[in-house]
């Protein structure tokens, strides 16, 4: 197997360093070049493009997310987001993941070569997840549906890498009184809250962060905070949503898993479930637990998916009742 061919974008020599001669002792990874800005990524790419392009977003020249859309625009490429996981930088990241970029993950701020050293593991399984994604700019419908099917239904979501991206496409069509929905998506603590807001700004349905307790509407759209799971309970006619600290379930938390298996407690024939791209299984023990719950069931087919993999092990499951194409999926959530 040929190498996968790395470029490593980043303003602070230090990182550049450290995480290149991390890189390169990986036989499965080639560090085509390790630059410090954009513009002098543009020279070695002109004679050998990376498979995959580890980026940083606060640079000078070229800052990093013009640099993604312009990579995007003009030849797709998986690109990972190498930056500090806070809440200033939870928004120009949730940008960048918005334009295309496939990964994100924490770079340290302090203690630079000893921490990094500590990303390595992290950085090369995304680096192996990314080489094997087919990254694309989702279109994004702005215009949201003209009605919405009457009766009272629960929603349930699962997605991870290519997430972002699927579920903006998704919400942004939905009616103002589309079903209440839930959703967990892959990703840290401090970027879900910033996600859900950005969502909110260009939907006609009202996103928001899950807290610990409430009530599940029409209208609304419940995100799992990042590090905590989201299970769905009924009392009375009305769902009910609850955020708690716990284990990793299927490797993850929050996790599809938990979701997904409350709701069909909870729902039953009541519910909808849609597991949307990712990476590993998460969410296809779920799914079939829907599925036999009575739930209608959908996953996203292989050819909108930025990576088919919860998509295909639930369908290996026997979990999915029917495929649709990403831009199929929100007017299947609005279907009676």
């Amino acid at each position: 197997m040929n190498p996968i061919k790395v470029l490593l974008v980043d303003d602070s020599a230090v990182v550049r360093q450290v995480l290149g001669a991390a890189l390169a002792e990986d036989p499965q990874v080639r560090v085509l070049a390790a630059v410090a800005n954009p513009l002098l990524a543009l020279e070695p790419m002109k004679t050998c493009w990376p498979d995959v392009i580890v980026l940083d977003i606060e640079m000078p020249v070229m800052d990093g997310l013009s640099f993604l859309k312009k990579i995007m625009a003009e030849r797709p490429t998986p690109v990972i987001i190498c930056s500090t996981l806070t809440e200033a930088g939870a928004r120009p990241t949730l940008a960048a993941l918005a334009a295309g970029a496939v990964a994100a993950i924490a770079k340290p701020k302090s203690n630079l070569r000893e921490l990094l050293h500590d990303t390595k593991t992290e950085l090369l399984h995304a680096i192996r997840l990314a080489a094997a994604s087919r990254p694309r700019v989702a279109p994004v419908a702005r215009h949201p549906l003209e009605t919405a099917a009457p009766g009272q239904r629960l929603v349930a979501i699962g997605a991870s890498t290519g997430g972002t991206q699927a579920l903006e496409s998704v919400l942004a069509a939905l009616p103002a009184n589309a079903p209440g929905t839930v959703i967990v998506q892959h990703m840290p603590e401090k970027f879900t809250a910033a996600f859900a807001e950005r969502l909110d700004s260009i939907c006609a349905v009202h996103v928001r962060e899950a807290g610990a307790r409430q009530l599940v509407r029409r209208g609304e759209v419940l995100i799992a905070p990042g590090g905590r799971h989201l299970q769905i309970k009924r009392i009375g006619n009305n769902f009910w949503a609850e955020t708690l600290d716990g284990p990793l379930v299927s490797r993850h938390k929050p996790s599809v898993d938990v979701l997904f298996r409350s709701v069909a407690q909870a729902a039953g024939a009541r519910a909808r479930g849609i597991i949307l791209t990712g990476m590993g299984d998460d969410g296809a023990a779920g799914l079939l637990a829907m599925r036999e719950a009575g739930a209608d069931t959908i996953a996203q087919d292989e050819a909108s998916c930025v990576v088919y993999g919860m998509p295909k092990e639930a369908v290996k499951k026997g979990a999915v009742a029917r495929t649709l194409a990403l831009g199929q999926i929100a007017a299947a959530i609005c279907a009676a």
